[in-house]
């Protein structure tokens, strides 16, 4: 262990800081694009089993292949996985912040409405917050999803912790593997950690209650 740090440490400290780079914007782009389109398909239920059909298709491409399909349009380096990256995110924060804004309290809706909210001020102050624990479980497993997924980055010159379990297997030095896997673990379970922080934040105090 003190050997792989002397050898190692300042490569490890890169890697996964490129790591988290490109797990956090590819995260952060899901969540950007995803919330929204959730809740807009909530008004447009026509188009949303076509949409999250879409999306459920897009991830079922294993994630080589996808990495390997960006590089004729991006090359390689950090942004074609991020954008690998983003595309598997979609999924499971479409899919909650759809059901969650579905399964908000018809009787909660009714109130505001009958208050005189707008469809905006009923989105932002009464939906989103009542759906926000499923919402935010979507974000949690992409999380883990994307932190997993990009040791694969490494596949394409994205770099990332990737780096050293591919050095590892192809230079069979089993402590390059081993010092890309146990981080990439740690970094899942701290995200998912932090998320579920932000979760408990984030939930009405009615439904702590429950």
């Amino acid at each position: 262990m003190i050997d792989f740090f002397n050898n190692y440490g300042s490569d490890l400290i890169r890697l996964t800081w490129e790591h988290l780079f490109i797990s956090a914007v590819s995260l952060g782009l899901g969540v950007l694009v995803a919330v929204p389109l959730g809740v807009a398909l909530t008004r447009t239920e026509k188009l949303a089993t076509w949409f999250i059909g879409l999306t459920s298709i897009l991830q079922t491409i294993p994630s080589l292949a996808l990495l390997a399909f960006m590089i004729p349009f991006l090359g390689v380096g950090t942004v074609p996985a991020i954008v690998a990256l983003f595309i598997y995110s979609l999924l499971p924060i479409l899919r909650n912040t759809f059901t969650g804004m579905q399964r908000v309290d018809s009787d909660l809706v009714d109130a505001a409405k009958g208050m005189g909210m707008t469809q905006m001020q009923l989105i932002k102050k009464v939906e989103l917050p009542q759906a926000a624990p499923v919402i935010m479980a979507g974000i949690r497993l992409s999380g883990t999803y994307v932190i997993a997924w990009a040791a694969l980055a490494s596949y394409i010159g994205a770099g990332g912790l990737g780096d050293f379990i591919f050095n590892g297997l192809n230079l069979f030095i089993p402590e390059l593997i081993i010092g890309g896997t146990i981080p990439v673990t740690i970094l899942a379970l701290v995200v998912d950690f932090g998320l579920g922080k932000v979760e408990k934040i984030v939930t009405p105090r009615n439904q702590l209650a429950e």
